[in-house]
């Protein structure tokens, strides 16, 4: 029947921050109770001092047996505490933890979102480009080029004009070649004239020698 009636609603427990912060004020009251019994147990120390030095024996038993009622509940204490300790330590690292993986899922959903591209829809963008880019290349080598602006020129005819003036150009070279004929060195005219004193030299010797035997 209690599905008819909605039945009882499950309970929401209280937060990971909020059990936290009990557990604490839980430490802080305890810890002030464990400061007011240490202080008592000092004073029924004090107490039973007192009451031995003036003989007064059974003030000082019921001191001392007061002082190790507040020593049991002293250590009760003390173990709560460590206890309480314990728990709150794995509260926080609880709390942490569930603050790192929803972090971490957010992190995954933000990722999730970013990445709205198949491995697909990449490849199909890539070849796009690719194809768009290939596309500017051929139209700027038709821009580039001088087809269709009546620029053509047969290459045949080109290379006869060039040898042609080639041709021209080696024949004025040689109409500017200025042909010099080397000069003859000059005849040296002492020794001729050495040689022609020589054979005068000889000459008169020849008509001496021709009168002396006559």
């Amino acid at each position: 029947m209690s599905r008819f009636f909605g039945g009882k609603k499950k309970e929401v427990g209280p937060s990971s921050a909020e059990g936290i912060q009990k557990l604490r004020e839980t430490e802080e009251l305890l810890t002030k109770k464990q400061e007011f019994l240490e202080k008592q147990i000092a004073d029924q120390v004090k107490i039973a001092r007192q009451n031995a030095a003036s003989k007064n024996k059974r003030a000082a038993l019921n001191a001392l047996k007061k002082k190790k009622r507040l020593e049991k509940n002293l250590q009760q204490i003390d173990g709560t505490l460590s206890t309480i300790e314990f728990q709150r330590e794995a509260l926080e690292n609880a709390n942490t933890n569930t603050e790192v993986l929803k972090n971490m899922g957010y992190a995954a959903k933000a990722l999730k979102s970013a990445q709205t591209l198949g491995v697909e829809d990449v490849d199909d963008m890539m070849a796009d480009i690719q194809e768009q880019m290939e596309l500017a290349n051929e139209i700027s080598q038709v821009i580039s080029e001088p087809q269709g602006f009546g620029q053509d020129v047969d290459e045949d005819e080109l290379l006869a004009e060039l040898e042609e003036l080639e041709q021209e150009e080696f024949d004025q070279k040689m109409l500017d070649v200025d042909v010099e004929l080397p000069e003859l060195p000059e005849a040296p005219s002492e020794p001729i004239a050495r040689e022609k004193k020589k054979e005068k030299t000889e000459d008169d010797d020849l008509r001496e020698l021709e009168a002396w035997a006559t």
